[in-house]
């Protein structure tokens, strides 16, 4: 049984991961600020860990066969760029010093590219998550340059925090740079598919150091 370690396991995604992951048979050590949060069973291990101590986290992660990053600084948070960027390079550091070769982590849709463009560029982007997502955009930039992990970058669909949660359909079709659109020009995955794709990655390693991207 593969042990795999998550990063902010009670957050949106986090949950959503764990959960999949302790169906698939894994061992998961469930990483959290706030361990009573975590839903235990007998794959699910809880810990309590701040990314902002890399020596700590390092420690909670040794052993760990890969690591999945679903650590979110907090949309209402004054400081999300600041406090995401951080966390992002903090985690990175202790996946390292933890001697983890794998590391998948999460970032935002708004570094794909619609026509070229960065959708965090264009003029109708939501003020309220914009800084979140230019941190998410400058850390992919800082990953990129790690040649010693094997990483990938998962940018999640549009739509994937928007009323999508509740379906589990293990489909879903995948891109690099640009987001998958359906035949509506949607693009739109439920957080439980989000789950399935990013524990497919690490089941089929298909984007070792690159970023990509699902939807329906």
């Amino acid at each position: 049984m593969k042990k795999v370690a998550v990063i902010g396991a009670t957050g949106f995604v986090g949950k959503h991961l764990v959960k999949e992951l302790a169906d698939r048979g894994y061992s998961v050590n469930a990483i959290a600020r706030d361990s009573s949060k975590v839903e235990h069973n007998e794959n699910v291990h809880a810990n309590i860990a701040d990314v902002n101590n890399v020596d700590v986290l390092a420690d909670v992660l040794k052993g760990s066969d890969a690591v999945i990053n679903a650590f979110n600084a907090g949309w209402t948070n004054p400081n999300l760029y600041d406090d995401f960027l951080k966390g992002s390079q903090n985690i990175e550091k202790a996946v390292e010093k933890a001697g983890v070769q794998r590391f998948i982590t999460i970032g935002g849709a708004g570094s794909l590219f619609v026509d070229g463009k960065q959708i965090v560029d264009g003029a109708d982007f939501p003020a309220d998550i914009k800084p979140g997502a230019l941190a998410a955009r400058d850390y992919l930039n800082e990953i990129k340059k790690n040649n010693t992990l094997d990483w990938t970058f998962f940018s999640p669909a549009i739509e994937m925090h928007q009323g999508t949660a509740g379906v589990r359909t293990g489909e879903y079709r995948t891109a690099l740079e640009n987001p998958v659109f359906d035949v509506n020009g949607r693009s739109i995955l439920s957080v439980e598919d989000v789950a399935v794709a990013l524990v497919d990655e690490l089941e089929q390693n298909n984007h070792i150091r690159e970023r990509f991207t699902a939807a329906y």
